[in-house]
């Protein structure tokens, strides 16, 4: 079993910066990928960037050049960099990995953090 730990969002005015943080700890052999989802009120679950254990990034093409992702793999933690934050980025942001075990893989889901920004 994996716990994702999100670090806290908050309340940011439109052209802002925030920072998310997300630490995979408990019983696995490797974390695989390492990814942010956004859901916004009514809409679905978005991939925001996934990054492997390698370090290859992908990105929602609406976020490109303003987030940035990064992870330390010692650490098992990934990171958000959000920039330029525009009030489309508003949503509650879930933290998601691939763990393997036993040489399973299984899916994980943080709690979510809600990151608002304000026009």
């Amino acid at each position: 079993q994996v716990q994702l730990v999100e670090s806290e969002g908050g309340l940011v005015q439109a052209g802002g910066s925030l920072g998310l943080s997300c630490t995979a700890s408990g019983r696995f052999s490797t974390i695989n990928s390492m990814a942010w989802y956004r859901q916004a009120p009514g809409k679905e679950r978005d991939l925001v960037a996934s990054i492997t254990s390698s370090g290859y990034a992908m990105y929602l093409d609406s976020v490109k050049g303003r987030f940035t992702i990064s992870r330390d793999n010692a650490k098992n933690t990934v990171y958000l960099q959000m920039n330029s934050l525009k009030p489309e980025d508003t949503a509650i942001y879930y933290c998601n990995t691939v763990a393997t075990l036993e040489g399973l893989q299984y899916n994980y889901w943080g709690q979510g953090t809600q990151v608002t920004v304000s026009s």
